[in-house]
Parts: C-alpha cells; structure tokens; sequence
C-alpha cells in the first residue's frame, strides 16, 4: 500500500525508491522516524523528476531522480525501499539488486512464485541483503506471539483462524488485473502470513479454497481452509467488498491467543481471557492511516541485520516469501484467478 511505502523510508540506513505520491502526514511522520533512528536519506527517486523534486526540498533530501536507474547508479545509496505495486516489484527489485544496493521490498512480493524466484536468485547472485516488507511480524504483539508459541504457553497449537475484510472496491488497484488486483495478495495475504507464521513455516499438507470473484476476473471473497501435519488446522476468510472482524485466534491443547482486531497491524492480544496492550509511539503529527508509526519495526529490522552482516531476516526469511507466493498461486488457481505474467 502505498502510504506504508511512504512511512518505512526514513528508517532505513541510506537512500530510498519510491513512489511520488504521499499524504501530507506521512510526510511529517517521515521526519519524526529519521530523527529516531539517526540515519540519513540521501535521495529519492520518482517517475516524475518534478514529484521527486518536489519531495526533496519539503524533506530536506539533498538528491532528487526523475528515473530509478539514476538512482540505482548513485554510490551513497546503501538500501532502497521499493514502493510501487506489485505488477512491478520484479523490474524495481532486479534493477536495485544488480546495482549492489540492499532491498527492502513491499509485500506482496510479486505475482507469483515464477517472479518470486527470480527476485530471490537476483538476491543470492549479487550478493545483497532482501527482504519482504511484511511490516506486521515485526510488531511488539507479534513478537509476544512468537514467543509464547515458542515457550509452549497454549499447548501445542491445534487451530489458526483468521478473518480480514475491507470494503475497498473503489481502489482500482483492489480491483483492476493489470494493477494486481485481487483481495488476496492486497488483504487475504495479512491472514496466510499469520497462519505461516504461526505454523513456523511448514508447508501444509492441503488447501482447499472457495469463493467468489469480480467481474473483472479478480478474487472478491474468499475462505480457504488448510490442513497440516499431525491433524492441526487453519481457516481464514479474506474479502474486498465487506467489513469483516478482522481478528485472529490460535487455539491450543492449553490455551488460547487472541488478536481481538486489526490484526494486521496488532496494537492488543488476549493470552487466556487476559489483555494486554502493546501501544504503538505517539506520533508528532496527525496520521491519516491507522497504526502507521508501526513501520518503523520492520525498518529497524532491516538495520539490524545489515548490522549483523546478514542477507535475509530470520523473522522473514526467503523461504518465508517463497511458501507465501507458492501457496498464493494455488489459492488463485483453486479460485480461478489468473494474471498475465501467469501465462509468460
């Protein structure tokens, strides 16, 4: 989405892509992040030179590109937050990552697993740090989640269920095939993320999933329903056209964990009838969107294992995006979704 392309940027160590359009207070939170993190944005690049141009001298960014590849040749840029939408991730990706920069790039990844590959072989090649800007697994209640299911607090986990609806059908790129539209790699993909994450990264054994979809050859609403080792479950239910609750529960031999709402940018969980609160910093202006100052967890993330001297996240690893992008292609084929890149 590309107002949480435009909250991560300043976290990162040096340089960014990104796209030129941004509301006014994510402009200002841009600078709130900076300050925290002490790094330096030494340019931006844009389309359009006059948008990025523009930028730059509201956030005081001392270069401005009208094109991506003026940006991929600049020698200060250490790492480049990719943006734009999916239908182009693969092209931005390849172009950063031939050019030594480390990447850190919006979910979903691409559109399918064919592009995903490629992306991840760029990665091995050149030798640079990625990553799959899935921002909700760096945040505190996920982080909690992990933790408890690593200690075994609920048991061993024998159920995921998760529900994440919007109506959103006036966002062409919710709804257009050629802007990769569809609910699942905008919205339904929060859910399968949760339930791999849950899961650890295991492969389940079957999907089964139903639903229905716009005329425009896009998913509308969907349920899928997974089935892994040793009799466990998962069932989420994802749509563009209708408000669901959007939470999540893990239902365990001993307990239960429960993210009440927003789960795909937790701010509460409910561990056995018992709440917490993991509030988000306060930021220094008004936002427009809900939770944004929680980019900066998966930035700090970034920075972290640059630090480290690492070439993948161990939160989100490349085989983390593989099995996403590997089990997206087959709820879409199950459901009849099909794009062209699906047919190159």
């Amino acid at each position: 989405m590309r107002y949480e392309a435009e909250v991560v940027r300043q976290c990162l160590l040096k340089g960014l892509k990104e796209s030129p359009v941004m509301s006014h207070s994510d402009s200002l939170l841009l600078i709130e992040l900076e300050d925290e993190i002490h790094r330096q944005v030494v340019a931006i690049a844009a389309r359009k030179l006059e948008d990025a141009e523009e930028f730059a001298r509201k956030q005081s960014i001392s270069k401005a590109y009208g094109s991506y590849e003026e940006l991929a040749r600049d020698p200060n840029v250490d790492v480049v937050y990719v943006g734009n939408i999916h239908p182009y991730h693969l092209k931005a990706c390849l172009l950063f990552m031939n050019a030594k920069k480390n990447v850190l790039c919006e979910k979903p990844l691409a559109i399918n697993t064919k592009e995903v590959k490629e992306i991840l072989d760029s990665t091995k090649r050149n030798q640079v740090f990625f990553m799959e800007a899935v921002w909700t697994r760096f945040f505190p209640v996920s982080v909690e989640v992990r933790k408890m299911l690593a200690q075994g607090e609920i048991g061993e986990v024998k159920m995921v269920r998760s529900k994440f609806g919007v109506p959103v059908l006036h966002n062409r790129r919710v709804v257009e095939k050629e802007l990769g539209g569809g609910a699942l790699l905008n919205i339904g993909m929060y859910c399968l993320q949760f339930v791999c994450m849950v899961y650890n990264g295991e492969r389940p054994e079957s999907i089964q999933a139903t639903g229905v979809c716009l005329d425009t050859g896009v998913d509308e609403t969907v349920v899928v329903t997974l089935k892994f080792s040793e009799k466990r479950m998962a069932v989420f239910t994802y749509s563009s056209s209708i408000q669901l609750p959007n939470d999540a529960i893990i239902v365990g031999t001993k307990g239960t964990i429960q993210i009440p709402a927003r789960m795909w940018c937790p701010t509460s969980l409910i561990v056995n009838g018992k709440e917490t609160q993991y509030p988000l910093p306060e930021p220094h202006f008004p936002l427009n969107f809900l939770n944004t100052t929680g980019m900066r967890y998966e930035a700090e993330e970034v920075r972290q294992c640059l630090i480290k001297g690492l070439k993948e996240s161990p939160v989100m690893s490349h085989s983390d995006s593989l099995l996403l992008a590997e089990l997206e292609d087959e709820i879409r084929r199950q459901v009849g979704v099909v794009y062209s890149q699906d047919c190159q």
